[in-house]
């Protein structure tokens, strides 16, 4: 795991997106197609407004979600309500090329293992992401792989849907679906991921962050969130 430090948040966010554009610029040339999958936060959709600035093939980026809670079209709880408002709204990206998980569904688990056969049309079988983004909660979990919880014992499904956290209950990606990807990017910021990056860096199992596979992951954080300011 590589660890870049910069000034504050809105650097992390701008050279985010300038590594994601590059990223993506290399898959095309590679495999024809980008495709990738983010997490929600501030962060990242300031992230995702500057991604949409950059040199980017949009026409062969595909876009997946790590999770999403479980909320109504259009509620502010909702990462693709945050989604479709920072890139959507400012990139040329085909709205069919966002995957939305479809936690409206009236039966979650089997609406896991549709947007798992979605993942394999647009990655392949088993589906591989060319990067995934990734956040860091001050309990140490990411995604929606949250202590705890049944979720961080499936290992036999791409997506699946966990308890009740802080008052919704979410769908995710799941440790083999994540594992798997080319590139893993970390964007953390803010004093109290402190402590947390520092078991992650260690990989420390005991926090839900520690067991994503490290040897292909970036970590971009600002002074604060690296216990320098």
């Amino acid at each position: 795991m590589k660890i870049e430090i910069f000034t504050d948040a809105q650097t992390v966010a701008e050279e985010a997106a300038k590594l994601i554009a590059s990223e993506a610029r290399s898959a095309v040339a590679e495999r024809g197609r980008f495709v990738f999958a983010v997490s929600g936060g501030h962060t990242p959709w300031v992230m995702l407004k500057a991604l949409a600035k950059e040199d980017v093939p949009w026409d062969k980026v595909h876009l997946a979600q790590i999770d999403e809670r479980v909320a109504p079209a259009g509620d502010p709880d909702r990462n693709l309500t945050h989604l479709r408002e920072s890139l959507l709204e400012n990139a040329p990206l085909p709205p069919n090329q966002i995957y939305a998980m479809p936690v409206e569904s009236s039966d979650l688990e089997n609406g896991a293992k549709e947007y798992a056969k979605v993942l394999e049309k647009i990655a392949g079988v088993p589906p591989v992401f060319d990067l995934v983004h990734l956040g860091l909660g001050p309990d140490g979990h990411t995604a929606s792989l949250v202590p705890g919880d049944p979720v961080l014992q499936v290992s036999d499904a791409e997506v699946g849907v966990t308890g009740v956290y802080q008052g919704r209950r979410r769908m995710t990606l799941t440790y083999p679906m994540l594992n798997r990807a080319r590139r893993v990017l970390w964007l953390m910021t803010g004093k109290d991921k402190v402590e947390m990056l520092k078991r992650l860096t260690k990989a420390d199992p005991t926090i839900p962050a520690g067991r994503i596979n490290q040897e292909r992951a970036l970590v971009f954080a600002d002074r604060e969130a690296a216990g320098e300011a």
